[in-house]
């Protein structure tokens, strides 16, 4: 699209169209680096993502954009709303329009308002949903939700939605495998929450030999703590889900688990339940990978633990799932606190860099107002210096001399005219 200033309106979707949280921006060179600087509609001052301030409502932000005064739109989240930004940098290319596949992946999955950037080399998606926790941020694939702001164009991608849809699933989803370290999430992922099951279990790499007929590894899933889910998805009912690639996924990670992470028995059990349809033999990737193959590929990357038909003896697992749990919580409060100094720390260089962005916008500021302070004081000295002038030619204009000479011009020429009368 390249850096046009103008948003197509028309597809803007009306949770984003209805809020007072838009800014401005302009580009500057930071660093030798193009930056985008939010700034305030109408004043054009620093605008920041933490003060609603220096917000306004959309149609006024436009307004000030069409005046060419700023370069585009953007919308400042916050912890008031449910929206979340999921930025993909430097993964398409602007003139072929070509992208790389994880981003093509990420925006199939969220399924929701995607558009291209500015620049034209990336993609901005916004869902409703709430962050997971840890870090939001790797390579060049950012999720945010609070004090933050996105450009926005309106140029929407093919075939994704004009509305911001609720994708938390899918979200959680894409922040394990494309942003945390997997070591980084040892508990909180909706997907290995729903492996979880009264059966015996092994943690661990996939490999776990579950030599059972389908009849009974499907009755014993049935029948676990969460058979009823596996039932009812298992019928092809996608009720409470937000799409059927949603309920598709969560199928396969039952099924990951129970089939202890053999690929190809998932397929088989898959196409026997009621979600089958076209779609899971259509090839959708670059590498020529099916979605159904890809979707149980990820199923199997999601799950840690696998149903293992022959547990350990009893006491020894059970001591072993002692001392495993209490070095594992050790490792995850250490995991956690880590994770939490981290995020505060980029919090706070992020809030740093914005002071002092807001620092050299104030200089720059007050460098123009007293350049303005100068040349108005000079232009008034020169002012005086001609009203000066002007007064003292007045005086010597209006000097005794020449009024008595005035007069007695007058009254000679008086004096002649009445005696040339009289004669």
């Amino acid at each position: 699209m390249g850096s046009e200033p103008l948003v197509e309106v028309s597809v803007l979707p009306d949770e984003l169209h209805e809020r007072e949280q838009w800014v401005c921006w302009k580009e500057e060179q930071r660093d030798g680096k193009a930056t985008k600087i939010p700034v305030t509609p109408g004043s054009g001052e620093f605008a920041s993502s933490t003060d609603s301030e220096t917000w306004t409502g959309f149609e006024t932000a436009l307004d000030y954009v069409q005046t060419g005064t700023a370069a585009g739109v953007g919308f400042v989240f916050t912890d008031n709303d449910p929206i979340v930004g999921v930025d993909l940098d430097d993964c398409r290319d602007p003139e072929t329009g070509d992208a790389d596949d994880a981003a093509l992946d990420i925006i199939e999955r969220l399924d929701s308002y995607t558009e291209v950037s500015p620049s034209g080399t990336g993609y901005h998606v916004l869902v409703k949903g709430d962050l997971p926790d840890g870090r939001n941020r790797r390579g060049s694939f950012e999720l945010y939700d609070t004090a933050r702001f996105f450009t926005v164009t309106g140029d929407l991608v093919e075939e994704t939605p004009t509305r911001v849809a609720r994708r938390q699933d899918a979200l959680a989803a894409v922040h394990h495998e494309y942003i945390q370290d997997t070591d980084d999430n040892s508990e909180g992922e909706p997907a290995r929450r729903e492996s979880t099951d009264e059966e015996s279990a092994t943690d661990g790499p996939t490999g776990v030999d579950v030599d059972l007929a389908d009849e009974e590894l499907l009755e014993k899933a049935m029948n676990a703590s969460n058979g009823a889910k596996f039932e009812r998805l298992w019928k092809g009912n996608t009720g409470g889900y937000d799409s059927q690639s949603e309920a598709d996924m969560a199928l396969c990670n039952l099924l990951a688990f129970w089939t202890g992470g053999d690929q190809t028995r998932m397929d088989d059990l898959f196409r026997q339940s009621g979600l089958l349809r076209d779609k899971w033999d259509e090839v959708h990737y670059a590498d020529g990978s099916t979605y159904g193959e890809k979707t149980i590929e990820r199923a199997v990357g999601n799950t840690s633990a696998f149903y293992d038909p022959e547990p350990k003896n009893e006491s020894t697992q059970d001591d072993a799932s002692t001392a495993d749990s209490s070095a594992d919580a050790d490792r995850d409060g250490s995991k956690r606190s880590q994770a939490y100094l981290t995020e505060k720390n980029r919090l706070l260089a992020e809030r740093v860099e914005e002071l002092e962005t807001l620092l050299e916008w104030k200089s720059e500021r007050i460098e123009e107002l007293e350049a303005e302070v100068e040349r108005l004081t000079a232009e008034l000295t020169e002012r005086d210096q001609a009203t000066d002038q002007t007064h003292e030619e007045r005086a010597v204009e209006g000097s005794p001399d020449d009024e008595e000479s005035q007069s007695e011009s007058v009254w000679g020429r008086t004096k002649r005219l009445f005696g040339n009368d009289r004669e």
